[in-house]
């Protein structure tokens, strides 16, 4: 069956207010802005998806270039291969890298979104799988606060129905963030894990002395401690850590996942779904965890991770995060501490429009 032929595609950017605000060591987020995007075709369906901008003005070009590549799709099939294709040949000199790339894992992503519901299949089905539960972590909150509030905001993120939260670390004073990891594992107990996230806030030597202070404290893992292109300084971490050190959110594609774990870096995986370059980008980081036997989690973007992750035959941890709710209809839920993908066609990414005119910004 020939792939449905693209009409246009739209770029729209909303802000949307977060449940939680997030403060990590890098900066207090309060709102988030996403890209919509939509692969209209001609007398067949409408491909979506979304990408965290993280800041207004990133969005405003990452719309720009998301409307400027649409216009050459048009009148060509939504085949995912053809127009990487074909959007490779396009951003060549300008490099398929941060903004750019994420614009090119957004389209993807939507063409592919497109072929499912072609097909009448979730994505899941037409990667070869069935959308089983994954286990998820709720990550939404629980930043750089005082031991207390951290403790209490775990209890209630773990009250939402997760088995597992994660928790931001970076404090000035070290102790302090041993008294937080320690009373939010006193608040939840043995029975929910709590994962901790650096967000490359510290040096190779500061990251080695904090994170042994860390060792015994019952974390499911350690994620970025150094920069996530400090190979050398994680895989350091990595041989001497008794807690696992996850990595890879920031990986820029697969041939930089190749080349982390070539280098030892982690003992975990996580792929982000825009920085690895969508669903065609994330099977060959897949297919590297499985080989290496290396746990692979997500990275946001839940709603078309919790496909991904379906087919991904090391699947760990999926990361929730609720900041696209309010633009979306029919979100897919948690349930008994996991998410599924939904058994509709497609992503299951459908716009509450009403919310999207509210939201707007671009």
């Amino acid at each position: 069956m020939s792939s449905p032929v693209v009409r246009d595609v739209e770029a729209r950017l909303v802000r949307v207010p977060m449940r939680r605000p997030l403060h990590t060591s890098a900066s207090r987020v309060t709102d988030a802005p996403l890209l919509l995007v939509d692969v209209h075709t001609e007398d067949g369906p409408t491909g979506r998806c979304y990408l965290f901008c993280y800041l207004d003005a990133v969005g405003r070009a990452a719309a720009a270039i998301t409307r400027s590549l649409g216009e050459g799709l048009v009148g060509t099939p939504a085949e995912p291969a053809a127009v990487r294709a074909q959007l490779a040949d396009r951003t060549r000199l300008v490099g398929a890298s941060g903004v750019v790339g994420g614009v090119l894992a957004a389209l993807d992503v939507a063409c592919w979104d497109v072929v499912a519901l072609a097909a009448g299949v979730p994505l899941a089905r037409l990667l070869g799988a069935r959308p089983v539960p994954v286990p998820a972590y709720n990550s939404n909150g629980l930043g750089l606060v005082d031991p207390a509030t951290a403790a209490d905001e775990a209890v209630e993120l773990a009250g939402e129905g997760f088995r597992a939260v994660k928790m931001r670390l970076g404090r000035a004073d070290p102790d302090s963030d041993v008294a937080a990891v320690r009373a939010v594992r006193r608040a939840l107990g043995d029975d929910v894990g709590v994962m901790a996230d650096f967000n490359q806030a510290l040096s190779r030597a500061t990251a080695r002395e904090r994170c042994r202070a860390l060792d015994d404290e019952g974390l499911t893992w350690i994620e970025e401690p150094v920069r996530h292109d400090d190979h050398a300084g994680a895989a350091d971490l990595a041989a001497t850590l008794r807690t696992p050190v996850q990595l890879g959110e920031n990986l820029a594609g697969p041939r930089d996942a190749a080349r982390a774990v070539s280098a030892g870096v982690c003992d975990l995986l996580m792929v982000d779904l825009d920085r690895i370059g969508g669903v065609t980008g994330w099977s060959a980081p897949a297919a590297l965890a499985d080989q290496h036997a290396i746990p692979l989690s997500s990275h946001l973007y839940p709603e078309v991770s919790a496909h991904l992750l379906a087919a991904s035959p090391t699947a760990h941890w999926l990361e929730y995060v609720d900041w696209a709710e309010p633009v979306l209809l029919d979100p897919a839920p948690v349930a008994d501490g996991a998410m599924s993908a939904p058994e509709r066609p497609g992503t299951g990414l459908v716009w509450d429009e009403e919310a999207v005119a509210r939201y707007r910004i671009g």
